[in-house]
């Protein structure tokens, strides 16, 4: 149940709510009920559902700084180390503008440029590695909410870190105690997790016959997937044992692909992020930028 305003950290003052912006794209033009359009016949509906929850998200979490990161379009490098990475995901290069959320990208960039929120297009790398990368680089000194449903983020959580998956009244803050619960495994083995049991939204394959409760079993007593691994001949069930050793490259090539870390370079320092909500309206906004 969401309480008014989140509570994250050990009593930080300040607090980093950082939007997985095409995430929350995706969700609102394709959640909204029907094709808004404005007085001119403009659809709006995605422009629309992104500012309202937004301005939603930061009245739950009232951060003191914010930052919103968009995947850029250009080649991702994780396909450098798994060509069908991604692969089953739609190309938006050929779908037309009334399924393609992405026509509507520019307004809901003049909208945030308008609330004074700073987003950025990510020209390398992944928007996942820019989000981690301060995560990891602020989260000892301040509070990190990260908006987003991608279960990659799951092991950034930590006692100043959480997760954000905004449903309106539903939404849930995923905390450590959150992941203990649902997968059996502390935050910080998420990678090793979701590499033995791969991962449908990114095209990751698994290894056959390790669901997710075989594979909590298996990091609770080894540790991590690098010592499964090595120690699977230890496994007293075969199809378990031989399914790792076959699967060995594989579940490794896995990890990289998942793991995140802070290499990515930021492109805004945290002074730069300040923000202060003073009850704008998603209406306003739209307004202030003449789409209403």
């Amino acid at each position: 149940m969401m309480q008014n305003e989140i509570k994250i950290g050990i009593n930080h003052d300040e607090k980093l709510l950082i939007v997985d912006g095409s995430n929350l794209l995706f969700q609102m033009f394709f959640g909204m009920p029907s094709r808004i359009v404005n007085k001119n016949g403009k659809a709006i509906q995605g422009i629309l559902g992104f500012i309202g929850a937004l301005i939603r998200i930061i009245k739950m979490t009232c951060p003191t700084h914010i930052v919103i990161l968009f995947d850029g379009e250009h080649k991702n490098g994780r396909t450098e180390l798994f060509a069908d990475y991604k692969k089953n995901r739609t190309d938006y290069s050929k779908v037309p503008d009334e399924n393609n959320p992405f026509s509507q990208l520019k307004d809901i960039y003049d909208a945030l440029d308008f609330l004074g929120v700073k987003r950025v297009e990510i020209a390398e790398l992944e928007a996942d590695d820019v989000v981690s990368s301060y995560a990891l680089k602020y989260g000892k000194d301040m509070g990190i909410i990260v908006s987003s449903f991608d279960s990659d983020f799951f092991q950034l959580i930590n006692e100043n870190v959480s997760v954000l998956r905004y449903r309106g009244k539903n939404t849930v803050l995923c905390d450590a105690a959150y992941i203990r619960g649902k997968y059996g495994i502390s935050p910080n083995r998420y990678a090793d997790f979701k590499a033995l049991t791969g991962d449908y939204s990114d095209n990751i394959k698994g290894a056959e016959k390790i669901g997710p409760k075989t594979a909590a079993v298996l990091i609770n007593r080894f540790g991590n997937l690098h010592d499964i691994i090595i120690n699977a001949e230890k496994l007293a069930k075969p199809s378990i044992r031989e399914s790792i050793l076959r699967n060995a490259e594989r579940l490794y090539g896995n990890y990289k692909l998942i793991k995140l870390d802070c290499k990515a370079k930021i492109p805004f320092d945290i002074c730069e992020l300040s923000y202060s909500y003073r009850g704008i309206t998603t209406n306003e906004v739209l307004a202030g930028i003449g789409l209403i």
